[in-house]
C-alpha cells in the first residue's frame, strides 16, 4: 500500500494505483477527456494535469502512479488555467455546430466547455475540412470533430484487434481514419461500434434512422411491428435516470405502442426459436462426426470479422441467423399469414443494443428469406431513448403492459442472450435435453458468467464430455482460434466443441449503440438484470417455450428442417479485408 496526500486529504491505495485513481477515492474529480477506463492511458490531452505540492512541476494524473509520501494539489488557479487554455486549443480546431451534432448534450468536450464556463476561444479557429465518411451504413466518421485523442483507435486496435482505424501524418495534421485514406466500408471496419462508444466527441457517431421510421409510423397503408432485443431491457432506463441493469421490459411495450407500432414482439422470443435450431445444429455435428467446433453466430459484428479474418474457420460457423433475423423472417411469412396481411405492407423493425445489426439487416439475400427484406429498419438504444424523447413520453412512470402474441413470450433461456455467455448457457440448457431426452439439473451455467475474457467449462452429458468455450471483444478471439487451429493442423481433437463468441466486451449489453458510458461495473449491473430475468421466469429453458413449439408444430415442423433451413439459416462468404 501506498500513502499519499491529496488536497490536504490522506489516502492510502495499493502500489500501481494512478492518481486519478486515488482522487476518485476520496471523492475529488480530475477532469479527463482522452482518458476511458477501458483503454490504457496515455496522455494525450493535457487536461487532467495536477501538481506536486510546493513545486511547479506537473503531473499527468490519468498515466502516472502514486509514490510514497507524494503531496498532490488537484486544483489550484494555475491549474485552472492551464485546463482552460487546452480546451481553448482543441476547440479552435473543432466546429461549433453542436445543435447538429449526433452528441448534443452527450459530448465529454461540450459539458468540459461548459464547465470551465468558455464562451470565446482566444485561438484562431482551424477545421480539418474534410468530408463525412458514412459509405459503410452502420459507423459515420467526421473527421472535423475528431480531436485526436486516439480513443477509437485503441478502441479498434487493442480491444477489438480490427485496426479499421489508425493515425496519419504529423502534429496539427494528424488525422484518424482508415489506412491509406480508403472508406469505412473499403476497410477491415466490422461495424461493431466500440469506436463509436468510446469517442468523447460526435467524431464518431453510428447512422441514425428515426426520420425513415417517422414517415413509416405515419402511413396508414403500412402495418408495423417491432422486437426489442434482449439488452436493451437492462440499458434503456439509464438514458431516463434509472439504474443500469433496472429491468424496464414492460415499459418499453407501453413506450413502443404510444409511439404509434401496430404491434409489438420480444427478440427473446426468437432467441429461443435461434437456441432450437443451433442448439439442434451442435448435437448433429457432435454426435454424427460434423465439422467442430462449432461457433455461434449470432453476433454481426463477430460474422463479419470472421469472413475478413478467418476464411479457415468459416465451415466452424454455425448457420443458424441471429435471432433478429429469424424474427424478421418469421413475422412476414408464419405471422404475416396467420394474421392474413400482406407481407409488402409489413414494416419490420428492430430496436437492438448493436451498431452492426443495421449491416446483418441487408448482408446478402438470406436477409430476404421472406422475399422481402426480413428487417426493414434497425435502429440502436439510442436511437430508440430519441425516439421515447420525441414521442413526449415520461419513460420513468410509463404503465406496465404484455408483448404481442404468439411472437412475444419467452424463457429465462431467451433474456440471458444479452450477456456474455449467455448464448452458451441458454444452449446448453437445451442441448442436454436433446440428447438425453432429460432436464439438466442446475441450469445456472456459472462457469460461462462473468467478465473473464475468455471462459471455459467441461460438462458430462451422460458420459460424453462436451468442451465449451466462452470468449468476449475480438481482440481475445485470436488465441482460442490458434488452439483450435494448432489441434486441427496436428490432427487432434480440438480443444472445444462449442465456442460463443461476442465482438464487443461483456457481450451485447455493451454493444455499439447501448448508452454512452459503459464500463465493467455498468456491464455487471446490466448482465445482474439479465439473469435476474431469467430466475424469475416460469420457464427457463427454450425447448419448453410453447409458442415456440406450436411455430413448429403449425409451420417449420421441426428444428434444423427444410422450411428452417430455407428460412432460419444462412451461408457465409470470404471477404477481403480491404476492397
Amino acid at each position: 500500500m501506498v500513502n499519499l496526500t491529496i488536497n490536504g486529504k490522506a489516502v492510502q491505495v495499493p502500489e500501481g494505483t494512478t492518481i486519478l485513481e486515488a482522487a476518485k477515492k476520496i471523492d475529488i474529480r480530475i477532469p479527463t477527456l482522452c482518458h476511458n477506463p477501458d483503454l490504457p492511458a496515455w496522455a494525450s490531452c493535457g487536461i487532467c494535469i495536477v501538481r506536486l505540492a510546493g513545486t511547479p512541476k506537473m503531473l499527468r494524473a490519468c498515466c502516472t502512479a502514486v509514490t510514497e509520501g507524494m503531496n498532490l494539489i488537484t486544483h489550484d488557479p494555475e491549474i485552472v488555467q492551464a485546463r482552460r487554455t487546452v480546451l481553448e486549443l482543441i476547440l479552435s480546431n473543432h466546429p461549433d455546430d453542436c445543435l447538429r451534432c449526433a452528441r448534443n448534450g452527450n459530448c465529454e468536450l461540450q459539458s468540459l466547455a461548459a464547465e470551465f464556463g468558455l464562451r470565446t476561444v482566444r485561438f484562431k479557429k482551424i477545421l480539418k475540412g474534410q468530408p463525412i465518411d458514412d459509405s459503410n451504413d452502420a459507423i459515420v466518421l467526421d473527421r472535423d470533430k475528431c480531436i485526436n485523442c486516439g480513443r477509437c483507435v485503441e478502441a479498434c486496435q487493442i480491444m477489438q484487434n480490427v485496426w479499421a482505424l489508425e493515425y496519419s501524418g504529423r502534429g496539427d495534421k494528424t488525422m484518424i481514419g482508415p489506412v491509406a485514406g480508403v472508406k469505412l466500408a473499403d476497410s477491415p471496419c466490422v461495424r461493431c461500434g466500440q469506436c463509436a462508444v468510446h469517442c468523447p466527441t460526435g467524431a464518431i457517431s453510428s447512422s441514425h434512422s428515426n426520420r425513415k421510421l417517422w414517415d413509416r409510423l405515419g402511413d396508414p397503408e403500412i402495418i408495423t411491428a417491432v422486437q426489442i432485443a434482449p439488452a436493451v431491457r437492462v440499458a434503456i432506463g439509464e438514458e431516463f435516470g434509472m439504474k443500469p441493469g433496472e429491468l424496464s421490459t414492460k415499459k418499453i411495450y407501453t413506450a413502443l405502442r404510444r409511439i404509434g407500432f401496430n404491434y409489438v414482439f420480444d427478440t427473446n422470443f426468437s432467441a429461443d426459436l435461434t437456441i432450437m435450431e443451433e442448439g439442434t445444429e451442435f448435437v448433429q455435428r457432435l454426435t454424427t462426426g460434423g465439422t467442430l467446433p462449432l461457433f455461434t453466430s449470432c453476433c454481426p459484428g463477430w460474422v463479419d470479422y470472421v469472413e475478413k479474418n478467418y476464411h479457415d474457420m468459416l465451415p466452424n460457423l454455425s448457420t443458424a441467423k441471429s435471432p433478429q433475423q429469424m424474427m424478421g423472417a418469421v413475422i412476414k411469412t408464419y405471422w404475416a399469414e396467420q394474421m392474413k396481411i400482406d407481407p409488402a405492407k409489413i414494416c419490420s423493425v428492430s430496436i437492438m443494443p448493436c451498431t452492426a445489426k443495421k449491416y446483418e439487416a441487408r448482408r446478402d439475400d438470406n436477409m430476404n428469406s421472406s422475399g422481402y427484406a426480413d428487417v426493414d429498419i434497425s435502429l440502436t438504444t439510442r436511437e430508440f431513448a430519441k425516439l421515447i424523447r420525441q414521442a413526449g413520453i415520461d419513460f420513468a412512470d410509463l404503465e406496465e403492459t404484455e408483448a404481442d402474441n404468439p411472437l412475444g413470450a419467452y424463457t429465462g433461456a431467451g433474456t440471458i442472450f444479452g450477456a456474455t455467455g449467455g448464448v452458451m448457457e441458454a444452449a446448453v440448457r437445451t442441448a442436454y435435453n436433446l440428447v438425453t431426452k432429460e432436464e439438466l439439473g442446475d441450469i445456472d451455467l456459472k462457469p460461462v458468467r462473468g467478465l473473464e475474457n475468455v471462459k471455459t467449462a467441461e460438462l458430462d452429458i451422460k458420459g460424453t464430455k462436451v468442451r465449451i468455450a466462452v470468449v468476449h471483444q475480438l481482440g481475445n478471439v485470436a488465441k482460442v482460434i490458434e488452439e483450435v487451429r494448432k489441434a486441427i493442423a496436428e490432427g487432434k481433437e480440438p480443444p472445444y466443441h462449442f465456442i460463443e463468441v461476442m465482438a464487443c466486451r461483456g457481450g451485447c449489453v455493451s454493444g455499439g449503440g447501448q448508452p454512452y458510458g459503459s464500463n465493467d461495473e455498468i456491464r455487471a449491473a446490466r448482465a445482474a438484470g439479465l439473469y435476474k430475468d431469467d430466475k424469475d421466469s416460469e420457464i427457463r429453458v427454450s425447448h419448453k417455450n410453447p409458442d415456440v413449439i406450436k411455430l413448429y408444430d403449425d409451420f417449420l415442423l421441426k428444428p434444423c428442417g427444410e422450411k428452417s433451413h430455407h428460412l432460419l439459416h444462412t451461408t457465409y462468404t470470404k471477404r477481403p479485408l480491404y476492397k
